[in-house]
């Protein structure tokens, strides 16, 4: 039989399950249709997820639509549970994505789409809830393409010129066979389909089961049937147990075939399937064996973890999504933690997206989840599986530290009788890349099965950094050298000095806390952007008018989630109801506030005894303990640094992608423009050079010749900042407008003629309906006015992004906001005082230098008289 494995993904209340629940009417599964407002829903069979109306853990139902057996895994689409979802993703042929028509393209379902993306998994889409008012089909069609891909066309009208035309434009062979027979056949578009090229859209009602059937049969359509290979391979993806307890290891096979009594094994363990289980809803079907391209679980495993793969397959990547709220679990009076842990790890297994950890310093444990509504799931799954009422308490932010620079970290451990030595380049990576591991050492220096240990040193731990005490991240760990002893080393040496190599270069490397941030979508009354737009930049986050209608108005932007974590409730509030905000993870950026953070966790890296920054040396037959900064003048080993300084004649040093984006407050940024401005009066123009983030925060400026690289100067202003912002210019506002925007065009017009710099003038006009960007020539300065629903501050930061390497780029404004996303384009900034005084410095020199000028080209009579010539007339004055 022909077998398909199809993932189902939404945002929360898109009708992801009402969808699943009408395909399996349609295919004749399920005699009654469920519904998730009556809690029957076939899918959502845990009481809990009955009770508030979502998803909590993935499933599946098995059904078939003709000669296809379809497995329907349906994934949870609240933000909290996203980790199960990505587990899913893992192991799926297709994917469909609902859409819901009311509301349309949602923050997490770009975060789905991201990660369909990074897993490659063709997709169907399908737009639910097109019965409700309101809806527009093109409009929805627009915003797909716009938001997601431009590759999403309408499957409805099928066989049509117009449908052909669109295919066409994907793919360069349907393009030729389109324009050679006139139309595409279905092989081709099946291709497409499987290869991403194209993404199948279609439109209904799952509620009322209006253009479902069209839709599968759109799937069995366009849809390829995978092949695998004879040679046994297996991918698992989750954990669970069933209600007499009993461990289920489900697992997608992608190759050969599985048999009951199977021996399976990987490099740590060998264990006997007991038994083989096909679910479908809450039933399930025990058979003896089961061929590729079958998902079931199997019973008998107790070592096995979601993403490990058997035989041929490949073990899965880490999720991308993961906790980033940390909470302490509070224990009933009398209840020793030390039992609960190992209870509690029996549920962390299950659940991908929940860490259960204990510290050793607090005596207390700290469960790591996705979010607040993961602590009800959890309390309800204590209670009902140990009997334990549990408590949290009102949880904090999970931080992550990294490096800006790369340095060598080493390790010793030398008591008496043991012996080893650990070299490791740690480097820099980039942002939301994790931990790296690598090897760059030769055997003859160390041999291959030491090496071996030290990377498995490196795994299996998780590595605190030195400011915060948190996991460190996004960094690539190399082994370059190291030594043993013939007769003193033994595993446990290596696991000591590749410990302290860690934390020994995390302590002489430069590093950085960073924090989770969301992405986010707001859609609210448009005369509450400001407020929105002001409430946004309080919480050090940034955000731009996506789209206005006239009345209702879309922000999407990104803000840490210590900051916007209860900004729900508030949107409702001053709205009326009438505003909503989406939002997901979007992964870990600089922190805003990390000199705060680091002072309230209070970490002493020199304290924390099991993560020792040290290392241990041997003399006179006894161990010594040597401090992490004088360790490498103890060092048995050369440097591996040193060595290739030697070679290369250059300092290595690493510089991370955090570095450009890192935030720095305003007044810091006002010291750097101080710093280049005042330092280059005169012949130095402030605008000689653009200078990216890095260049300005933490290297000394320097300046590139003309006769080098000649770059055109520009000056972007924010015409209503700098006008707000100027005391003469503000007092003619209420009076009269037009009068203050004309005087300070005047004032840069003048300014134009002494700089001969390209001046640009933006101002506002997004709130003028219909209105089309409009660029007006005002003497030697342009203006521009913008278009409906894009700011100024959207005008210049794309003006800014776009040509910034070619030419030298200098914006004026004081919107801290935007003196943010301008510094992290690499541009100089000027604020408004700063173009007040650059304005008046240069009208300033401009008159001294006339004067001088008339003073040096004014000749006299007297001057040109012989001296007693001069005499003479100085006693003829005199006389009269």
């Amino acid at each position: 039989m022909k077998r398909l494995v199809i993932g189902i993904l939404a945002h929360v209340d898109a009708g992801k399950t009402t969808l699943s629940e009408s395909m399996l009417f349609l295919s004749g599964k399920i005699g009654k249709l469920g519904r998730v407002d009556n809690k029957d829903a076939y899918l959502d069979n845990y009481e809990l997820e009955r009770a508030r109306g979502i998803t909590i853990f993935s499933k599946q139902a098995i059904f078939e639509m003709g000669e296809i057996q379809i497995t329907l895994l349906d994934t949870p689409g609240h933000v909290d549970f996203s980790a199960e979802m990505e587990r899913t993703l893992q192991v799926l042929d297709y994917a469909i994505l609902v859409i819901s028509g009311a509301d349309g393209v949602q923050g997490h379902t770009k975060t789905l789409w991201r990660l369909l993306d990074m897993y490659q998994i063709p997709v169907f889409l399908f737009v639910n809830k097109m019965d409700q008012n309101g809806t527009d089909k093109e409009k929805l069609i627009k915003e797909i393409n716009y938001q997601l891909i431009d590759r999403c066309i309408e499957f409805e009208q099928v066989r049509t010129d117009g449908f052909y035309d669109q295919l066409a434009m994907c793919d360069e062979i349907m393009m030729e066979g389109y324009l050679e027979t006139g139309k595409i056949e279905a092989v081709q578009i099946k291709k497409a389909v499987m290869e991403r090229k194209v993404f199948p859209c279609f439109f209904g009602s799952a509620l009322k089961l209006e253009g479902v059937e069209h839709f599968m049969q759109g799937i069995a359509k366009y849809a390829l049937i995978p092949s695998y290979p004879d040679e046994f391979g297996a991918k698992i993806f989750k954990i669970s147990r069933d209600e007499q307890g009993n461990r289920l290891t489900h697992m997608k096979l992608t190759g050969g075939r599985l048999k009951v009594k199977d021996v399976l094994k990987n490099s740590s363990w060998e264990e006997k399937v007991n038994q083989i289980r096909i679910y479908s809803g809450q039933k399930f079907e025990a058979v003896s064996e089961i061929e590729a391209g079958s998902v079931c679980a199997v019973t008998g495993l107790s070592q096995t973890r979601p993403g490990e793969a058997l035989g041929i397959e490949e073990v899965s990547e880490a999720p991308v999504l993961e906790p980033v709220l940390s909470y302490r679990i509070i224990l009933p009076e009398g209840c020793d933690p030390r039992v609960m842990i190992p209870k509690l790890h029996q549920i962390e297994e299950e659940e991908p997206e929940l860490h259960i950890v204990w510290d050793e310093q607090l005596q207390e444990i700290q469960a790591q989840i996705m979010g607040e509504v993961q602590i009800e799931i959890l309390q309800s799954l204590i209670q009902k599986r140990f009997g334990v009422i549990v408590a949290f308490d009102a949880g904090r932010i999970v931080y992550k530290e990294t490096i800006v620079n790369g340095v060598e970290g080493v390790g010793h451990f030398e008591p008496l009788r043991h012996y080893a030595e650990v070299h490791l380049l740690l480097e820099p990576g980039e942002p939301g890349s994790g931990l790296q591991f690598g090897v760059e050492c030769s055997e003859d220096i160390l041999s291959k099965n030491w090496q071996r240990l030290i990377l498995t040193h490196l795994e299996e731990k998780v590595h605190k950094g030195v400011l915060t005490g948190s996991a460190i991240t996004d960094m690539k760990i190399t082994l370059v050298s190291g030594r043993a002893h013939n007769k003193h080393t033994d595993g446990g040496d290596f696991r000591e000095a590749t410990y302290r190599a860690v934390r020994q270069g995390l302590k002489e490397a430069e590093s950085i806390v960073l924090e989770p941030y969301y992405t986010f979508q707001m859609e609210l009354p448009e005369k509450m952007v400001g407020r929105a737009m002001t409430d946004i930049e309080k919480m050090h986050g940034t955000c731009e008018i996506s789209q206005t209608n006239g009345e209702i108005a879309v922000l999407m932007g990104n803000a840490p989630v210590v900051t916007m974590r209860n900004y729900q409730k508030e949107v409702v509030a001053y709205t009326k109801g009438r505003g909503r905000l989406f939002y997901s993870l979007k992964g870990y950026e600089p922190c805003h506030n990390s000199k705060e953070v680091i002072e309230s966790i209070g970490y002493d890296s020199e304290r924390d005894l099991e993560n020792p920054t040290g290392s241990v040396f041997c003399t006179h037959g006894a161990g010594f303990l040597v401090a992490w900064g004088e360790v490498k003048d103890y060092m048995h080993v050369e440097s591996y640094l040193q060595i290739k300084d030697d070679l290369s004649g250059e300092t290595v040093q690493n510089l991370a992608p955090y570095t450009e984006k890192r935030s720095i407050s305003l007044d810091e940024i006002d010291q750097i423009i101080n710093n280049t401005f005042y330092a280059n009066q005169g012949k130095k123009s402030v605008w000689k050079r653009s200078k990216t983030a890095r260049e300005s925060y933490y290297e000394p400026t320097t300046y590139v010749g003309s006769e080098k690289e000649f770059k055109e100067e520009y000056l972007l202003v924010d015409g209503y900042n700098i006008i707000h912002a100027w005391p003469e210019l503000k007092a003619l506002v209420d009076e009269n407008m037009d009068g203050a925007r004309m005087k300070l065009l005047d004032s840069l017009s003048n300014y134009q003629g002494i700089r001969k710099c390209q001046i640009i003038v933006v101002f506002d006009a997004y709130r003028v309906q219909g209105h089309f960007e409009e660029v007006i020539d005002y003497l030697n300065i342009h203006i521009v006015f913008t278009r409906e629903a894009q700011t100024a501050d959207q005008y210049i930061e794309r003006f800014a992004l776009g040509n910034q390497k070619r030419y030298n780029i200098t914006v004026a404004t004081s919107d801290g906001l935007e003196q943010l996303i301008i510094r992290g384009a690499g541009c100089s900034l000027l604020s408004a005082r700063e173009l007040k005084i650059e304005i008046e410095g240069a009208n300033e020199r401009l008159r001294q230098e006339y004067h001088e000028i008339q003073g040096r080209d004014r000749s006299y009579l007297i001057d040109a008289l012989s001296p007693e010539a001069k005499q003479q007339m100085k006693g003829l004055v005199k006389k009269s």
